[in-house]
């Protein structure tokens, strides 16, 4: 599995006004976007994956979703049930309002 790029450090617009909407004081995971957006990227991750083979998910985005379990104490089944669902880590992620997530 080759490495997976995000797509970008923009959070798509109509992410941040409906978790903005929703938390107009933020959460956890809006503020770790806030304030470390750039704990984490993509090239920290790229002697990992070989240049070759099947793209993969960001790591920089899985890092970050592990960083968010961990602070939630959630299972893998409660973390990617958040991806999922949660504006915040939508807007944490950089994800648009229609991504699936991914598998636990």
């Amino acid at each position: 599995m080759a490495m997976g790029s995000g797509a970008g450090r923009v959070v798509p617009p109509l992410t941040v006004r409906m978790a903005r909407a929703g938390n107009a004081r933020g959460t956890t995971a809006t503020w770790v976007w806030d304030r470390l957006d750039e704990l984490f990227v993509d090239e920290d991750f790229a002697d990992w994956y070989p240049a070759d083979g099947r793209k993969g998910l960001s790591p920089a985005r899985l890092a970050l979703a592990s960083v968010l379990q961990y602070t939630e104490n959630l299972t893998d089944r409660q973390a990617a049930e958040a991806v999922r669902c949660r504006l915040d880590w939508k807007y944490c992620l950089g994800l648009e309002l229609d991504d699936p997530g991914f598998d636990f």
